[in-house]
């Protein structure tokens, strides 16, 4: 369970000195920091289930999200997040491992996240269209099909079977909120290829 010093601090309305207490607590294994002001009851506790905790508003994205969906092969360790208007990029290192937060336009920001519960924890996390959109938010503008599909295929290794169950309808609707050359290059390329589906099908 996760909680903030002020609230470990209320509890602990019997002893003059607080914050010697949650010291201590933290010495004898009773309760585990996570960053300043921040504390887990067990140290095992899954890293993604604390990302909201840390920095926010955010949500999980980018390349965690993917790998949580299949879209990429690869195991990530980094716990990377969305959020919005923040003007920079940060990184927490912590016992628990390691964290990033990067933003993506307040238009999109809501859009296509999903609420998941685990025991007594909740957490927010992009449906795969908005996982795909918001790495592609943050890559250098792709010129063509050919440069979109290089990246998506050989360079990040989406699977391509995962990719094709992508929501057209999704990609379509997102793409109109982010103002990325490459996500509305993707809209136009799943549509094309859905539409060159149909017609030999």
């Amino acid at each position: 369970m996760v909680f903030y010093s002020d609230m470990i601090k209320n509890n602990l309305k019997e002893y003059s000195n607080k914050s010697n207490k949650l010291s201590r607590e933290v010495k004898a294994g009773k309760l585990f920091k996570i960053i300043n002001g921040l504390y887990e009851t067990n140290q095992n506790t899954s890293s993604y289930l604390l990302s909201g905790f840390i920095y926010g508003p955010s949500y999980i994205s980018f390349d965690y999200a993917l790998s949580y969906y299949g879209l990429i092969p690869e195991r990530v360790n980094v716990v990377t997040c969305a959020t919005f208007n923040k003007k920079k990029i940060k990184q927490y290192k912590t016992d628990f491992g390691v964290f990033t937060y990067r933003d993506v336009p307040r238009l999109a920001y809501p859009e296509e996240i999903l609420l998941k519960i685990e025991g007594d924890y909740s957490y927010q996390i992009a449906a795969p269209e908005k996982a795909i959109c918001d790495k592609l938010y943050t890559i250098f503008p792709l010129k063509n099909y050919k440069n979109l599909e290089n990246l998506l295929f050989n360079d990040l290794r989406i699977d391509e079977e995962e990719f094709n169950k992508l929501n057209i309808d999704k990609i379509e609707k997102l793409s109109t909120l982010y103002h990325s050359t490459n996500i509305n290059l993707l809209a136009k390329y799943m549509k094309k290829n859905t539409n060159k589906l149909t017609k030999y099908n």
